[in-house]
Formats: C-alpha cells, sequence, structure tokens
C-alpha cells in the first residue's frame, strides 16, 4: 500500500467515530456524513508528518467544521419567517435490538429527546458538550476550535450541562419495561382509549410532531398529558399499521409503505410512564432515510 491508501485505511478505522461526533452535533445524518467527507478532504490536502494523534486531530477537524455548519444553519432560521417543530434525523433499527451498523453512531445512548435539548444550545455550547462531555476531549483542545480560554470553554460546557440536565429525564434502563409502557399506551390509541392513554403519560408529557413545510400547520408542540391525548388520531394508524422499532435506541414504530418510512415515533420513557413523544412525518426528509433491511 502507497501512503495514500494507508491514509485512507487510518482514516476509515475512525469514520464510524467521526460520524458519531457529527451527528451529536448536528442531529442529522446527511450532513454528518458531509462533515466527514469533508475532513477527509482537508486530510487528505494534510501534510500529517507531524500529526501525533490522528484520531485526536480529526476529531477536532469534524468539530470544527459542524461549528460552522451550525452558525450557517442559525443564519438561515433567523432568516426564515417559517417557526416549524424540529425532530432531528432517527436512527432505525428493527425489533428490540440496536442493529450493528448503528452501534458506533448510537454510542452512549442518544435519544432523539436529548437531541432536541440540544437543539436549544448555542453552536459553541453544544460543541463544548458534545466534545467534552459525550467524548471526552479536553477543554483545551475544544478551546482552539472556539477561540476561547479553556476556563471559558468549560463555561459554555457547564451552562449547556445544565440546560441539557433541566430539559429532559433520564429514560428507564429495562427495555422490556419501555416497551410495555409503549404497547400500552398504543393499543388505547387504537381503542380510542382516552383514560388508558391517561394512565401511560406522564403528566408533564411533551409531543413534538414534525411534518416539514406545512402550510395546514400540522406540526405541533404539545404538553400535558390531556392534551397529548386528545391528538390519539395522530398515533392510531402507528399503533394499526407501523413496524416495532427502536428509535435511537429507545422504543418506537415506524410506518412503512413500498420499503419507505412514511412516518415515525419515537417515546421516552421515564418511572414507568411516557414523558415525551417525538413524531418525524416530514415526506422530503424520510425519503432520504436509509432504512436497515426489512426483516424477513
Amino acid at each position: 500500500m502507497n501512503e495514500k491508501d494507508v491514509l485512507a485505511q487510518r482514516f476509515e478505522d475512525q469514520r464510524g467515530q467521526l460520524r458519531a461526533v457529527a451527528y451529536r452535533m448536528l442531529g442529522s445524518l446527511s450532513e454528518a456524513d458531509d462533515a466527514v467527507q469533508e475532513a477527509w478532504l482537508r486530510l487528505s490536502r494534510t501534510d500529517t508528518s507531524e500529526v501525533a494523534n490522528l484520531a485526536g486531530w480529526l476529531t477536532t477537524v469534524v468539530g470544527r467544521i459542524c461549528l460552522d455548519m451550525l452558525r450557517s444553519r442559525g443564519s438561515r432560521r433567523e432568516d426564515s419567517l417559517d417557526v416549524q417543530v424540529h425532530v432531528p434525523d432517527p436512527v432505525i433499527s428493527w425489533g428490540d435490538e440496536v442493529d450493528p451498523e448503528h452501534e458506533a453512531v448510537l454510542a452512549d445512548s442518544v435519544g432523539l429527546a436529548l437531541l432536541v435539548v440540544l437543539e436549544t444550545l448555542s453552536p459553541t455550547e453544544r460543541l463544548a458538550f458534545v466534545l467534552h462531555d459525550l467524548f471526552a476531549v479536553p477543554f483545551e483542545r475544544i478551546a482552539t476550535i472556539v477561540g476561547r480560554s479553556p476556563d471559558a470553554t468549560k463555561m459554555l460546557a457547564s451552562r449547556a450541562r445544565r440546560r441539557v440536565r433541566d430539559g429532559g429525564r433520564e429514560a428507564d434502563g429495562d427495555p422490556a419495561r419501555r416497551r410495555e409502557v409503549v404497547d400500552a399506551f398504543l393499543a388505547a390509541a387504537r381503542d380510542g382509549d382516552f383514560d388508558g392513554l391517561l394512565a401511560v403519560l406522564d403528566p408533564d408529557v411533551v409531543l413534538r410532531a414534525d411534518i416539514g413545510a406545512n402550510p395546514s400547520g400540522l406540526s405541533a408542540l404539545v404538553r400535558g398529558a390531556a392534551d397529548v391525548a386528545g391528538r390519539a388520531l395522530m398515533f392510531s394508524r402507528f399503533a394499526g399499521t407501523g413496524r416495532r422499532a427502536l428509535v435511537n435506541g429507545a422504543p418506537g414504530v415506524v410506518n412503512v409503505v413500498d420499503g419507505k418510512a412514511v412516518g415515525v415515533l419515537a417515546f421516552t420513557v421515564a418511572d414507568g410512564r411516557i414523558v415525551a413523544i417525538d413524531v418525524l412525518a416530514d415526506a422530503a426528509r424520510l425519503e432520504r432515510l436509509e432504512l436497515p433491511a426489512l426483516p424477513g
């Protein structure tokens, strides 16, 4: 193998980790792949003879690329008059076990609910939190990316940590129990059982429904068990025709038509009740979603 081939192989050895970093930073699988590809292009144009730690160097480069992408995204959203609910890209595995191809991306159990909270952080807060708290990158290295002192970078991560802690509750650890609660919710939705829905919904449950660009206003942010239960018709079609799946490692349901996802439903269960429901039904984004092969 020549020097370029060796470098390409070393990059491929890091691709899974880099994609995991980029996915947590961006909440978008396609943008994460773009960031990783840009990192390869930069690596291929760089003299690596003085790079002692290639993995660390690549993580820093991906972090800087993602930071620029987040800042650009923020500018685009500020210019837009459309206020929509945004649910990050889901990572789907059929059944109740994470697909091996997704293990690297979903390491440390990055659920959709966490990604939604990360969306509320500033780009620099998100970078500091993701790189330090999720990937153990030293503050000194992160500081070089954000252009601040290590102490100021620690403050960014601290603020982000508080918002993450305040923005969501830790999911139950028993997968079987979580699935049982979700199945009870779907059965109640199918039967139109309002009391049954209330029994499995946390009083402060949050529903986020992302339908994409929709003049009809179907996207929604709904809080409270009664109001979420009142939207049971939204879930009844998932209960009757959806396929069991793990969505970012949490119990969920996917509606599949002709091998394509047309709706994704993810649940966060804490203390035996559903505390968050995330629905993605944006046709344009789901069209680009790569599903694992359906089980026979």
